[in-house]
């Protein structure tokens, strides 16, 4: 692949460090390296996404904690899901704008799949805690070992797959189409339940 093209090796390592760090340090995107700045958006999102998750979880906190939980994971899902776009976008121009006639079209955008190795990413940290921690027994140990190798693999797999799409992009074997999620329960004019209001 030219130099030109995002390195899958430094999209997840970069989500992986940016992981670590944000749990030690509050999250903020520093990257100024436009297509990686793009990523460390979307991971971001995806880093605060999983944290309102568990706080909507907490059943002891009340419904108006929950209430505003659900409501930062709406704001920050549609956010990652812009991201995703803008990636998809950014590598589209990259490739000129088009791909050529009847070649395939990948149902899996570059963009999507760096969005689920963000997400992996979070999961390979949190999983690790679990096999760290010294207040659980030898089976949670074992059982969240098994679970953190099969994330491992997951990682290896997605950045092969990211690696081999971007580089068949670039030999004009394979393309994808830039796909706008239109989420029509976020848009008060698409949802009935929101335009049936007024």
């Amino acid at each position: 692949m030219s130099s030109n093209v995002p390195d899958p090796e430094t999209i997840a390592g970069l989500q992986q460090d940016l992981t670590a760090r944000w749990h030690r340090e509050d999250p903020s995107v520093r990257t100024e390296e436009s297509f990686l700045q793009l990523v460390e958006e979307n991971h971001l999102r995806n880093f605060t996404l999983w944290h309102h998750e568990d706080d909507a979880r907490r059943e002891d906190k009340g419904f108006e904690f929950v209430y505003h939980a659900k409501r930062a994971i709406d704001r920050n899902n549609q956010e990652r899901n812009d991201f995703i776009e803008k990636m998809d976008k950014y590598l589209y121009s990259l490739f000129g704008d088009g791909f050529p006639e009847g070649i395939p079209m990948n149902s899996e955008t570059p963009g999507s799949i760096i969005d689920r190795l963000s997400i992996m990413a979070l999961k390979q940290f949190h999983m690790q805690e679990e096999v760290d921690r010294t207040d659980v027994s030898e089976e949670h140990i074992a059982k969240c070992i098994h679970k953190l190798s099969v994330i491992k693999q997951q990682i290896i797999d997605l950045r092969a797959a990211l690696k081999n799409l971007l580089g068949d992009c670039e030999a004009g074997r394979r393309g994808f189409r830039v796909y706008f999620q239109f989420k029509m329960y976020n848009d008060p004019e698409l949802n009935p339940a929101l335009y049936k209001q007024s």
